[in-house]
């Protein structure tokens, strides 16, 4: 409640000046339309409030007995401070239902193809990438891929199918350098961004790091710095997912370690969920208009201003 006490204040507040000007138009009104008018100057106030003819008895209610012009002035009143745009909350971000695009950057290098293990790397990055298809389906995904050069795969769209489909297709023969240019991968990032017109969470899906973690920070810094994740994907223990584990820190973003089951990937899609609705909800900067609330309240004071008063002929005769 004192929150809202203290942000409350109007959209359009030049509009509250009417309110003086309304209210001397309503005192001349009243003054030219009094029928004593021309005695109250040659004969004492309460000489002249004896001597004068009442029009009829008082009503019960004090409120009965108000001439028209003063229910035409409140309501004046109440329409004008409508318009100001009276406020205390900040109008929800329109675009905050919809899903930010997820960039991957998959890394295609000689060691993601390598057969120590029972998968390669880069056999588990295209099994996790097809299992993030699903989970995102229908929200944006992007994809590209990177080793000594960076290159788009895939900007951001809604068919995930497609992009697990290309993701499969990737391997170090198709890269043109050889290499690690995680920081030209998300320069590539940043380009994407800057067409889609909005942020975007980046993924990086990779076994190690094999370059100066400030070189990478240099390029997330000069896109803005968007939210980062990364999935590493060999065992926690070595060095090649202590060397990922860095560019985490230092980028200020999420390492999440390889799972046999959808863990990671959950891990993953709630990582950019929230740090999209953060995002969206801090774009927004319109306050939300409540002088709509003021609208009945003015509609029965012009209604009763409108009312039919009563003739001292009328009264007369009851």
């Amino acid at each position: 409640m004192i929150d809202a006490w203290n942000a409350f204040h109007f959209i359009r507040p030049a509009w509250l000046l009417l309110i003086p000007i309304a209210i001397g138009l309503a005192w001349v009104w009243h003054r030219s339309h009094d029928p004593l008018r021309g005695w109250r100057t040659q004969i004492d106030s309460d000489l002249l409030d004896a001597l004068a003819h009442q029009s009829g008895p008082s009503s019960r209610y004090w409120w009965q007995n108000l001439p028209s012009v003063t229910w035409l002035l409140a309501g004046w009143i109440v329409c004008v401070v409508a318009i100001a745009g009276p406020t205390w909350r900040v109008e929800a971000n329109p675009f905050a239902q919809d899903a930010q695009p997820l960039i991957i950057l998959m890394k295609a290098d000689e060691s993601m193809a390598s057969a120590a293990l029972a998968t390669t790397p880069l056999q588990r990055a295209a099994l996790k990438i097809a299992d993030l298809a699903k989970a995102r389906q229908g929200d944006p995904l992007g994809l590209i891929a990177y080793s000594g050069s960076a290159h788009t795969v895939l900007p951001p769209t809604e068919d995930t199918a497609v992009v697990a489909d290309m993701a499969a297709e990737i391997s170090p023969a198709i890269m043109p350098v050889a290499g690690d240019a995680l920081d030209q991968a998300i320069t590539e990032a940043g380009r994407l961004i800057n067409r889609s017109e909005g942020g975007a969470t980046l993924l990086v899906i990779a076994n190690q790091a094999n370059l100066d973690a400030k070189q990478v920070a240099a390029a997330h810094q000069a896109i803005g710095s968007p939210p980062i994740e990364i999935l590493s994907l060999l065992p926690e223990e070595s060095q090649e997912t202590e060397s990922l584990q860095a560019i985490a820190k230092t980028l200020g973003g999420k390492r999440i370690p390889l799972t046999i089951d959808d863990q990671d990937i959950q891990s993953i899609v709630q990582y950019a969920e929230r740090r999209s609705s953060t995002g969206l909800a801090g774009q927004s900067d319109r306050w939300q208009e409540s002088g709509y609330w003021l609208s009945p309240l003015l509609a029965v004071i012009v209604a009763w201003s409108f009312r039919r008063e009563r003739t001292s002929n009328e009264d007369a005769s009851q």
